[in-house]
């Protein structure tokens, strides 16, 4: 099985961190960031991984290195000259992510207690254009799910803006879940990214389809997660860790 890592992120929200050193080996409880993500992906069964490296790029390949990729097939997809922000991340990542079987994408700065298996599993029984991990936690922006955990729409709570290709769209309509961070793709996506070049977010790539091709929600009721590219959330996911 085949992952992806989005590892590229400057870290501007962890500095003084990343001053010298990319996010994705920031140690959270005794080892980089990008390692507890290699290791749980490798537990659930995915051998083949890309990891798209930008800030202090280099220093993620020697890692990798010299750890002998923890004994997996890792590759990298260099983006030091130009950031191609998720989506644009993803397409660049075409010829390693293709094939038969879907693909599993993860944020180098998600830490949770997801099984990464059964979200896969729940992909393959439903077999929709992807699957996003999603979760009731508080944050000011919303994807929007109908009744059959279908995405809709996007709404930020706090500017009031919404978005949808709907007609007609009344958000209050939704049903609310913060994105995690990690999510499983079918090959076919490249087939609707055709007209997408550069860089560009897969959010709003999703937006842009959902009303012509299923994207749906992975709600997890019991989900502990954290999103370690902020330093409040850094020190509480060591806690957590260690409990």
């Amino acid at each position: 099985m085949k992952a992806m890592i989005f590892a590229a992120g400057i870290g501007s929200r962890l500095k003084p961190l990343t001053d010298e050193v990319p996010k994705a080996l920031i140690p959270l409880n005794g080892k980089p960031m990008l390692e507890h993500v290699i290791l749980k992906l490798k537990a659930a069964g995915f051998h083949h991984v890309i990891i798209n490296v930008h800030h202090f790029g280099q220093q993620i390949i020697d890692y990798l290195t010299a750890n002998d990729n923890f004994g997996l097939d890792i590759q990298i997809s260099d983006e030091s000259d130009y950031l191609l922000d998720t989506g644009g991340g993803i397409k660049k990542a075409m010829s390693f992510l293709q094939g038969d079987e879907p693909f599993l994408i993860h944020n180098v700065d998600i830490i949770s207690n997801v099984d990464l298996r059964a979200l896969y599993d729940y992909h393959l029984a439903n077999n929709p254009l992807a699957t996003l991990l999603v979760s009731k936690r508080e944050t000011s922006r919303y994807l929007l799910f109908d009744k059959q955990s279908k995405l809709c729409g996007w709404r930020n709570r706090e500017t009031g803006e919404v978005k949808s290709y709907f007609p007609d769209f009344d958000p209050l309509q939704y049903t609310e879940y913060a994105f995690g961070g990690v999510h499983v793709l079918s090959p076919k996506i490249f087939e609707w990214m055709e007209e997408w070049t550069g860089k560009f977010p897969i959010i709003n790539f999703y937006l842009s389809i959902c009303a012509k091709t299923d994207i749906l929600a992975y709600p997890s009721e019991d989900l502990s997660l954290f999103d370690v590219g902020k330093p409040d959330f850094l020190a509480k996911a060591e806690e957590w860790m260690k409990a």
